[in-house]
């Protein structure tokens, strides 16, 4: 955007659309910072909440998780495993990360871009750990690379994990279709009748 987007600009957007509480995904972009995500908490207490984002390369951040929901408005905790950092899934950066998620009671809401059926590992050693998925599985390379059946299929696979469930958001980013994306529609239909026991609706993005 050409000027940063604030919290004196969403307010009153969440007010003419009818919006009474935010959860705040911080931005990757600039590293692993929730500060002025937790400003926003705290300047509006009953507005906003947080799903904070730890540094994952650095096993020393387990020290944070005992005490990550004390920070005002920090409900849990949003892994990205985008570009380079879906190889992380398989090099093993992020195996300190899933027990003392689990230990420390933090739900834990991750995005890959069409390799969701690597988290069944996770889903299956940690059912104490609420794993939730991000838009389906699905991202822009899946679309470029024509695996959207495959993604979704790799979603649906976690159906078997009652601790996994599913946000059914950005199809309007990722459709090929105008509004109502019908392309995405049999898709959606997939993982509600996979995932209907754990699926959470997330509003389109």
């Amino acid at each position: 955007m050409p000027e940063p987007f604030t919290i004196e600009k969403l307010v009153p957007l969440m007010d003419q659309a009818g919006v009474d509480r935010v959860v705040v995904v911080p931005p990757s972009w600039p590293g692993d910072r929730n500060d002025y995500a937790l400003e926003a908490a705290k300047r509006y207490p009953n507005g906003f909440a947080v799903m904070g984002r730890v540094p994952l390369k650095n096993p020393q951040s387990a020290a944070l998780l005992p005490k990550w929901k004390e920070q005002q408005g920090m409900v849990g905790v949003r892994l990205t495993f985008l570009g380079p950092s879906q190889a992380w899934l398989a090099d093993g950066t992020p195996d300190w990360f899933w027990p003392e998620a689990e230990k420390a009671g933090l739900p834990v809401m991750f995005l890959t871009d069409g390799r969701n059926g690597e988290l069944a590992r996770v889903a299956e050693r940690h059912p104490g750990l609420q794993l939730i998925c991000d838009h389906m599985g699905v991202g822009g390379e899946t679309i470029r690379q024509g695996r959207l059946s495959d993604a979704i299929a790799q979603t649906a696979s976690l159906a078997k994990y009652p601790n996994v469930s599913v946000k059914l958001s950005a199809a309007p980013n990722n459709s090929a279709e105008a509004y109502p994306f019908r392309d995405f529609t049999p898709h959606i239909k997939r993982l509600l009748t996979r995932l209907v026991r754990g699926v959470a609706i997330g509003a389109p993005t």
